[in-house]
């Protein structure tokens, strides 16, 4: 059985946003074709090389999510699952703060997109909590949120989050 990429979940919801593409987008191509999937599209989508034709490639995603049968209708949802695949994959994997923070920083530029799209403000908030943390002794976004307690205030604002979406 052929698996996704774990990049999967990230470039639906920039499909969902109507991002650009760009070379992550490719670099996913090429991992699907590794994985075992296979459509006329997606390998002529793992072939693109600079400069990218936006017009035309966002015509090209289009067919290869058909063909994949990939929706990204649902942008609540296909947001959700890049929220879970963030927390699964990259802050219970990585310790490092820059990481968190990478991470968190994905999801506020999100907020941006959303036109400060309520429904992910605490990622927003968490983001600019921990990032002042990294200069200051205090933050002002999260209540009681300090140097010594990051992980676990943003395990738990992650699970919460989950759990009611």
């Amino acid at each position: 059985m052929n698996t996704l990429p774990k990049s999967t979940a990230a470039i639906l919801t920039y499909k969902s946003l109507n991002r650009d593409v760009d070379k992550e987008w490719i670099d996913w191509a090429v991992e699907m074709l590794m994985n075992g999937f296979d459509s006329e599209h997606l390998v002529i989508l793992a072939g693109i090389s600079p400069p990218y034709d936006q017009f035309e490639l966002q015509s090209l995603t289009q067919k290869v999510f058909q063909e994949l049968k990939l929706d990204y209708s649902d942008q609540k949802m296909v947001i959700r699952n890049y929220v879970s695949h963030l927390f699964t994959f990259e802050i219970m994997e990585n310790s490092d703060i820059q990481s968190l923070l990478k991470s968190l920083r994905l999801l506020r530029d999100i907020y941006y997109e959303l036109d400060y799209g309520s429904y992910i403000s605490p990622f927003y908030k968490l983001y600019y909590g921990v990032e002042d943390l990294q200069h200051d002794d205090v933050q002002w976004y999260i209540d009681g949120l300090d140097r010594s307690n990051i992980r676990e205030i943003v395990n738990g604002t992650f699970t919460k989050w989950l759990a009611e979406n």
